[in-house]
């Protein structure tokens, strides 16, 4: 048996998309976001997203049509959209399905109820948001969904910032 430090389900870097891979070399801040309905929690790591200021502001992202959390999130109508820190990144593994979380990825840490759904109680900067559009459009394979912000909370910035570029975590 031999170990090596390449994906072994990864396509040759030749065959992937050029497009992804231009996307890869953006840093993207790691979002976690959350919804519940009928007594039932989703979540997804959401890295393809971004924050439109105003009156009101706005949080657009991203996401998979296919994904728990914009079935939930169609019904439901609010979300959490936590921005994730240094020691959050097996929180962010657990959320985007790529490491495993017996029991689930809400059993890692403790949530705080609120108005537009599950808080990450150690995840002190969150806004709590509803969805504009209950159908929004597709942009490539994904659905370009918009968010109007109703409440922001700011946490201290002594956390430095998850970031996602080329498949890995930083900080900044």
């Amino acid at each position: 048996m031999t170990i090596h430090g390449d994906h072994p389900f990864l396509p040759p870097e030749s065959e992937r998309s050029p497009v992804r891979r231009l996307r890869g070399r953006l840093p993207s801040p790691v979002g976690l976001w959350t919804t519940s309905y009928g007594g039932k929690r989703a979540g997804l790591t959401v890295s393809s997203m971004l924050i439109a200021d105003g009156e009101p502001g706005f949080v657009i992202g991203l996401l998979d049509p296919d994904s728990d959390l914009w079935e939930m999130l169609h019904k439901a109508k609010t979300a959490v959209v936590s921005l994730l820190g240094e020691p959050h990144q097996q929180l962010a593994d657990a959320f985007g399905y790529v490491a495993p979380a017996p029991g689930g990825p809400f059993r890692m840490i403790d949530w705080t109820d609120t108005d537009w759904g599950p808080a990450p109680v150690g995840v002190s900067t969150w806004a709590g948001c509803t969805l504009v559009t209950p159908d929004p459009p597709e942009v490539g394979w994904a659905l370009q969904v918009q968010l109007e912000i109703a409440h922001v909370e700011l946490g201290s910035d002594d956390v430095p910032p998850l970031v996602h570029r080329r498949g890995r975590y930083t900080v900044l």
